[in-house]
């Protein structure tokens, strides 16, 4: 298993943000958005004539689609409400759901139910009649993840839509901490659906970010699809509005490799994959304060 040293983290979070787009060290593809409202109109456009190119040849879209970034709900139905984009054929794998302490599904209200957040955010302001059918709407659970797992690998994933965790976690996979149980790089490439516990690191961040550190208030459970379905799409797009919380995992992601330490690491061998971050997401505190002596 590769082990990040403290010395070569610090080595890829002083690099400038302006320096990282054609780094020679760059291990996957990247790219700046200036803001929040640029990265969602960029997310917005993308999905859109993603989804029109299938149309126009009479074909499918399957997607894999993440509960965040929000940054582009918006803007993704007003183009298609605006340029009457049919989602009528499009299949929609929503990419994770949070549990609770007995793995049941949250109140529709919870903040940190997806699929609550996603039909009232996602799908609620897009014209009814260009609306994605219900039964083609894969809302994973703690009872029917084996079933999601088989209609994913029936037929081609078109794009894989995600953002990343403080881990570098795709979906809810990540790093596993668990001392009597590591992963290896081939057990992380291999993973597949499944209901996990969430790791402490990940609850406390998620309590930082949303409860005022509370963590008493996060779920503490997840069902997840596998990095096997999310790296099993023709593209790959992950990108990041989120700041500080993203920060070190995605410097990990474009200097490191493959490493289970950062799931999000095996990007590089995917094809076709392209990491997208705000500038306040892609700006570490280490490169602009070259006066800090960490001791290293």
């Amino acid at each position: 298993m590769n082990t990040i040293t403290a010395k070569q983290l610090h080595n890829w979070c002083r690099v400038p943000a302006a320096e990282l787009e054609t780094h020679p060290d760059r291990k996957v593809p990247f790219r700046i958005a200036a803001d929040s409202a640029a990265m969602g109109a960029l997310m917005a456009r993308e999905l859109a004539d993603l989804i029109v190119g299938n149309n126009a040849k009479n074909l499918p879209t399957r997607a894999i689609i993440p509960c965040g970034p929000a940054c582009w709900y918006k803007p993704f139905a007003e183009v298609v409400n605006r340029e009457q984009i049919s989602l009528r054929d499009v299949t929609v794998f929503h990419m994770d759901e949070c549990l609770d302490w007995q793995g049941r599904e949250l109140p529709r209200m919870h903040p940190y139910s997806f699929r609550g957040f996603m039909e009232r955010e996602f799908y609620g302001p897009i014209n009814p009649g260009l609306l994605t059918p219900e039964e083609n709407r894969w809302w994973p659970n703690a009872t029917n993840f084996q079933k999601i797992a088989d209609e994913i690998a029936r037929a081609p994933i078109d794009i894989t839509y995600g953002g990343w965790g403080q881990d570098g976690h795709i979906a809810y996979n990540q790093a596993r901490r668990h001392p009597f149980s590591s992963l290896s790089l081939e057990d992380l490439r291999n993973c597949s659906v499944r209901v996990q516990d969430n790791n402490l690191d990940t609850i406390i961040a998620l309590a930082q970010r949303t409860f005022g550190c509370a963590y008493q208030f996060v779920p503490p459970m997840s069902v997840t699809l596998g990095i096997k379905e999310c790296l099993s799409a023709k593209k790959v797009r992950l990108f990041s509005d989120t700041g500080a919380w993203k920060q070190t995992a995605l410097r990990v992601a474009l200097f490191s490799e493959p490493t289970p330490e950062y799931p999000m690491t095996l990007l590089q061998e995917h094809p076709d994959a392209l990491v997208t971050a705000t500038l306040e997401t892609a700006t570490h505190p280490v490169s602009i304060h070259p006066e800090w002596d960490l001791g290293l």
